[in-house]
């Protein structure tokens, strides 16, 4: 190995060996003669330099050295060959090799709220979806195998991997991150579904310091598509979060305390916070009279970018100096050297700010009614709109287990949630909101619907029927006993649902027409728009009479994730329902209250679908069934599947068209943004 420096860059060559000769700069769109690899448009290093015949030399980012010293906590930027694996991962750009440097704008509503297509830019996870949304393909682990039974997975990382402060990452920063974080009751009160397998524990083992095997109580098969599309990383540094935690540090308090911490959980809570989104405001937003102290001022990280500056206006990030990805040409990634994200909590000044070509890239809270006004103004502007589908769809829950307990009897009782979906004109929402571009469809669980989903359970009590609507609530003795036009509950008590809208992922408009529906067969209701952080609080401690929101998952993601066949039906961020009876699951039965047996039977389903081979007859069966569960419960109406905007700056290169505007493949992330440049 021997690194060289021509006119102030430093070049490295991994290989002492004869140089067969220079590596050709590939593209997707010109392969320069080298055959594709082992998967679509990542390499290997040995793979590349033997299809290309070829060794690879390295060029750093000649700001890197400026870059690293705006990184708290990080020491002096040791050589390129210091900062790269041995095993780094090789992208091949879409159209060209890029060029350094620029700040990349995001937009997003607030700390929390509306940060996933920005996150997804500098994502990285064991492994990720190609960009057919189909293959799973390398990233962090550069190689994995399943057993026979699919009870064990192994990873084999990359040698010389390291985080962004230069410490060594490898196997050991797995079983931490599951061990300590993922499953430990003092830093989460309860795992998340998808670290469990049919709600017991993985046995996470290092085999070595590159290799780690997920040992699986059953089999879960989809535990590798969970790693490809997720948010949440598999993976946390042990070397710096481990020294506040006492199962790892038996100095974890005092280690704490000597920084400004009660004890070692709080510190973790403060650099790594109560719940697995990578967003959590960083003690930058949260300890700001501890900033001095720190040893860092957020927690290391193997993303393309590092926050360095947070606070309630927004975020900057700088590209993580030892990033493990390089191109064709050996220039490692990223290409962009900054990342500038600006909170706007009101939709109509983020509207205003793209129209402005104030913003690079924006996926998630374009709803399809901005679409016009973009579209006009995209040639003005210098960006481009593409209209792509969605995978979710705008989703109504009636809340069956209301604090009020005569709304809990009217909500619970089938025959009002029939009646509220057979109210919903569908079609006229198809055309007034999505221009007539979307399908009208009941809500299912899976989206697309795979194949063992009938037309007819697709279909079921999605027609529009105001007859029905009112048959079925004359049924329930739900009368107009005031004359006022609007029926009231069996008991003579007046309901009025108040309709809460979070423009991140529905429409008001939408919902101002479902809301008209209603009240054309009788039930009365107000819109009302508020913040996503107030939806979802509100949604989280069962305030709500009505919740709505995108909803629906790929059949790759359900592998893998649970949540949407289990109370409350799906995690924090997005559309729940039934908060009572996840507490009462959650509690084994000591609080909230207890969902009926339908529900129950829908749990031992999805345990079971995730434990079959996709697409057998098995799986196909116990898929048809559960879904025929929920959509016979009408737990949750749908509405319409349309399309929505994906927006771009035109000086934005190497951006490929989406196939979806959808969160399920984690927006940007099989689009590999870390080759993305900006030509300005």
């Amino acid at each position: 190995m021997k690194t060289l420096t021509l006119s102030g860059v430093a070049f490295l060559t991994l290989t002492s060996a004869a140089v067969a000769g220079t590596c050709p700069a590939a593209t997707v769109a010109d392969m320069a003669g080298v055959a594709r690899g082992a998967y679509p448009q990542v390499f290997e290093l040995a793979e590349y330099e033997s299809l290309g015949n070829c060794t690879m030399e390295f060029a750093a980012n000649p700001a890197a050295e400026a870059l690293n010293a705006r990184i708290h906590g990080n020491g002096p930027l040791p050589a390129l060959a210091d900062r790269i694996p041995s095993e780094p991962l090789i992208l091949t750009p879409y159209d060209s090799i890029g060029t350094y440097g620029g700040t990349l704008d995001a937009l997003s509503n607030a700390t929390e709220s509306g940060t996933s297509d920005f996150m997804s830019v500098r994502h990285v996870n064991l492994v990720r979806y190609s960009d057919d949304l189909t293959t799973i393909v390398p990233n962090v682990a550069k190689s994995w195998e399943w057993n026979a039974d699919f009870t064990q997975l192994t990873f084999h990382l990359r040698k010389g991997h390291k985080w962004s402060d230069g410490a060594p990452f490898g196997a050991r920063d797995v079983k931490f991150w599951y061990d300590n974080l993922a499953v430990d009751s003092n830093v989460r009160e309860k795992p998340k579904d998808y670290v469990l397998v049919a709600g017991e524990k993985m046995d996470i083992v290092v085999v070595d310091a590159q290799t780690v095997q997920f040992n699986l109580p059953s089999p879960k098969p989809g535990l590798l598509s969970h790693f490809a599309n997720h948010y949440a990383q598999g993976f946390q540094p042990m070397h710096f979060l481990g020294k506040y935690h006492p199962s790892v540090d038996a100095n974890a308090d005092a280690n704490a305390q000597a920084i400004g911490y009660e004890n070692g959980y709080a510190a973790i809570s403060a650099y790594y916070g109560n719940s697995d989104w990578m967003d959590t405001a960083t003690p930058m937003l949260n300890s700001m009279d501890k900033l001095d102290g720190l040893p860092a001022h957020t927690v290391p990280t193997l993303e393309s970018h590092i926050i360095i500056a947070e606070s309630t206006e927004g975020r900057h990030l700088v590209a993580n100096p030892y990033f493990f990805q390089v191109d064709t040409a050996g220039n490692q990634l990223p290409y962009i050297n900054e990342q500038d994200e600006l909170f706007v909590g009101e939709s109509e000044v983020r509207l205003l700010k793209l129209v402005n070509s104030e913003v690079d890239y924006k996926s998630q809270a374009l709803n399809l009614d901005y679409a016009p006004l973009l579209m006009e103004n995209q040639e003005k502007g210098n960006f481009s709109v593409d209209l792509k589908p969605e995978i979710a769809l705008a989703t109504f829950a009636f809340n069956v287990t209301s604090e009020n307990m005569e709304k809990r009897k009217v909500f619970g009782d089938l025959r009002f949630r029939q009646a509220m979906s057979v109210a919903i004109n569908r079609d006229e929402i198809n055309e007034v909101v999505y221009f007539g571009l979307g399908r009208p469809q009941q809500y299912t669980g899976f989206s697309p619907t795979p194949g063992f989903v009938s037309g007819e359970v697709e279909q079921s009590f999605a027609q529009f029927d105001a007859d029905l609507a009112n048959k079925l609530l004359d049924e329930m003795g739900m009368k107009d006993t005031n004359g006022d036009g609007m029926r009231e509950m069996p008991n003579g008590e007046a309901l009025v649902l108040n309709l809460q809208v979070a423009t991140q992922a529905i429409s008001v408009k939408l919902v101002e027409l479902v809301g008209q529906n209603w009240k054309d067969v009788g039930i009365d209701s107000t819109v009302k728009e508020v913040t996503t952080d107030e939806f979802r609080s509100a949604m989280s401690s069962n305030q709500l009479d009505v919740t709505m929101y995108a909803k629906g998952q790929p059949l790759a993601v359900i592998l893998g994730v649970s949540e949407l066949f289990q109370p409350p039906f799906d995690n924090y961020f997005n559309l729940r329902s039934a908060m009572l009876w996840g507490e009462y699951v959650d509690t084994d039965g000591k609080s909230g209250v207890k969902p009926p047996q339908y529900v129950y039977d829908m749990m031992d389903d999805i345990n079971a679908f995730q434990s079959a081979i996709a697409g057998s007859d098995e799986s196909n069966a116990i898929g048809a069934r559960m879904v025929k569960t929920m959509v016979d419960s009408l737990l949750f109406i749908g509405t319409v599947k349309a399309v929505a905007p994906i927006y771009h700056s035109n000086n934005l290169k190497n951006f490929t068209e989406f196939q979806t505007q959808s969160y399920a493949y984690y927006r940007s992330y099989p689009y590999r943004p870390t080759q993305w440049y900006l030509d300005e």
